[in-house]
């Protein structure tokens, strides 16, 4: 058509300014590259069956999922008895609804394979349900939910990413996102890239939880050890606490490759931070490892440090754990041990002497008899010993009393001292009215003087 003819056709499309802002040409040319890569690839009869077994595999998994679990946990949950396998059979309980389905997939691929039909798909979903199943598996084990969401969470996608081959290009990516470091000495430059610290973090989790775990069973063999004193069980325990994350952070490095001597770059501005910002936080730790060296204090030692009194629960790295009698926690810092001192009522001998001072009316005359009455009545109660015996001596005579104190013994005070105390004043109240015996309390007497005379030509009183 000539372009004299085609100006006259009525119908010619006028594109306008359309083509000029927008490429409709290359967006239609890229349309019908991807519908011909869907026709080609993905809607084909091969695809289409393996998507809709891939999809029916669901149905047989929610039927049959709920009885599989019923039975796992009715059969299996019964007959084990140690802790890890009742885990194991708990978390093959809840992972029952995927095993259906892992199964329901697996009975799919052997008969589209007996058939010679391609199975790219179904091996796909296989390999992401093999993998969903034991990474899950494994978090559900676990017993502490921090660890088991950051197991799942960063295995998982790993899995993924290997499953579907592309595994290799995000760690390409990952290892060209690296900050360099400086030289070594041989002129070689030294970088860190994401790739190392992702690797890093992943095996030093491993390594910490594996150190956690085996400290926490190296702890609960040396608790059981009775030859050791309170005191040499906690320096073992606070060693192990400090120890094993530091040699699992050290091996993690070793394991990646990491060169230990990058790390004198940073040395003398981190060396100056924990110096200024964590002086208080090293004091503590050391002041911490000086209790337990000195033997001071111990766990279960009755203590009282200011207006604090109880009992030593717990010796952590930076505190000191004090249980009171009021049911409360107290956690002292364990530089206040060493800077202000403290009162150790059970360190040498947890048999310790209270006192009960009390009075009578100086009508009493037979002053021994007093004692007497006091002494039975420390006796009787329970948490007295005997040996020591109790004792009751005169101090003092007093502006309206004789004065006595009442000195027993006790070997519990962790069970608290005010209420045995009470105890024994109870006993001596009723010791002393059933002989008679007069408690005095304060009395004055009031001496009031004649009101001097009225003063001549004073007016009276209305």
């Amino acid at each position: 058509m000539s372009p004299a003819r085609a100006a006259d056709a009525p119908n010619a499309p006028d594109p306008g300014g359309l083509a000029d802002l927008l490429p409709t040409g290359d967006l239609q040319a890229s349309a019908e590259n991807i519908l011909r890569w869907l026709n080609e690839t993905v809607l084909t009869p091969e695809v289409a069956i393996q998507l809709a077994l891939v999809l029916g595999a669901v149905i047989p998994a929610i039927l049959f999922g709920g009885s599989l679990k019923t039975l796992v946990l009715d059969r299996l949950s019964r007959r084990v008895s140690a802790p890890l396998l009742k885990r194991a059979v708990a978390a093959f309980a809840v992972l029952s609804t995927a095993i259906v389905l892992y199964l329901t997939l697996t009975v799919f691929r052997l008969l589209v394979g007996s058939l010679d039909l391609p199975t790219d798909i179904i091996d796909a979903a296989i390999s992401l349900m093999t993998a969903w199943i034991l990474v899950r598996l494994v978090t559900l084990v676990i017993r502490s939910a921090f660890w088991s969401s950051v197991a799942f969470y960063l295995v998982w996608p790993i899995a993924v990413l290997d499953i579907l081959g592309i595994m290799d290009d995000v760690i390409a990516q990952m290892r060209s996102l690296a900050i360099p470091l400086g030289e070594n000495a041989d002129g070689k430059a030294i970088d860190i890239s994401l790739f190392d610290v992702v690797r890093t973090l992943i095996y030093f989790g491993l390594l910490f939880w594996a150190a956690s775990t085996a400290g926490r069973l190296i702890e609960e063999q040396i608790q059981r050890i009775e030859e050791l004193n309170p005191s040499v069980k906690a320096l073992f325990a606070k060693l192990l606490r400090v120890a094993l994350p530091v040699i699992a952070l050290l091996v993690a490095l070793q394991i990646v490759g990491f060169n230990l001597a990058t790390l004198a770059v940073f040395s003398g501005a981190v060396g100056l931070g924990i110096g200024l910002g964590l002086q208080r936080t090293i004091g503590n730790f050391i002041a911490g490892f000086t209790l337990i060296a000195d033997r001071s204090i111990a766990p279960g030692d009755v203590i009282e440090i200011d207006d604090t009194f109880g009992w030593v629960t717990a010796m952590e790295g930076r505190y000191v754990a004090i249980r009171t009698r009021d049911g409360t926690e107290h956690l002292v810092p364990n530089e206040r041990f060493m800077s202000e001192g403290v009162v150790n009522w059970s360190r040498s001998d947890r048999v310790i002497r209270l006192h009960a001072p009390f009075g009578i009316a100086y009508g009493t005359r037979d002053l021994k008899k007093v004692q007497d009455i006091a002494t039975d009545a420390a006796r009787s109660v329970a948490r007295v010993v005997e040996s020591p015996s109790p004792v009751c001596n005169v101090t003092a005579f007093g502006d309206s009393a004789v004065e006595f104190d009442l000195r027993f013994w006790i070997a519990d005070p962790k069970n608290g001292m005010g209420n045995v105390r009470s105890e024994v004043y109870l006993a001596l109240w009723e010791g002393l009215h059933e002989n008679g015996i007069e408690i005095p309390f304060p009395q004055r007497d009031l001496h009031v003087k004649s009101w001097p005379a009225e003063p001549k030509g004073a007016r009276p009183a209305p």
